[in-house]
C-alpha cells in the first residue's frame, strides 16, 4: 500500500485507528492484528486477529522503522499490535531533553 503523510488508517482486526506521519515512496505492508490496515470505513466489519498480538497500540505514541522511513501516530488505541508485514513495528522512544545545568 502506498502511504501519505497525513492519511489515516484503521484496524481490520480491533479498534486501532493511526495517522500517517512520514512515508517511505515505496509500498509499505502496514498490518495491525496480522491484516493490513484500511482507510476509514472500508473495513465492512471486524475480522478475528491472525497470529500473535503482542502488547497492542497506546494512544498518543508514535510507532517508527527509521530504515525505511515510516512513522505512524496512534489516534485510537486497541488489543493489535501494529507491524511491517511479520516484523514489529516498534514504538518510538522520546528524546531526551536537555540539562538545566
Amino acid at each position: 500500500m502506498q502511504l501519505k503523510p497525513g492519511s489515516r488508517l484503521e484496524s481490520q482486526t480491533c479498534s486501532t485507528t493511526v495517522m500517517v506521519i512520514r512515508a517511505p515512496a515505496s509500498d509499505v505492508d502496514l498490518r495491525c492484528g496480522g491484516l493490513p490496515m484500511v482507510a476509514p470505513g472500508q473495513a465492512a466489519e471486524k475480522q478475528p486477529a491472525v497470529g500473535d498480538q503482542g502488547s497492542g497500540t497506546l494512544m498518543g505514541k508514535r510507532y517508527a522503522d527509521e530504515a525505511l522511513g515510516l512513522e505512524v501516530l496512534c489516534n485510537k488505541p486497541g488489543p493489535g499490535s501494529l507491524t511491517i508485514g511479520d516484523e514489529p513495528l516498534p514504538m518510538k522512544d522520546a528524546k531526551p531533553l536537555p540539562s538545566s545545568d
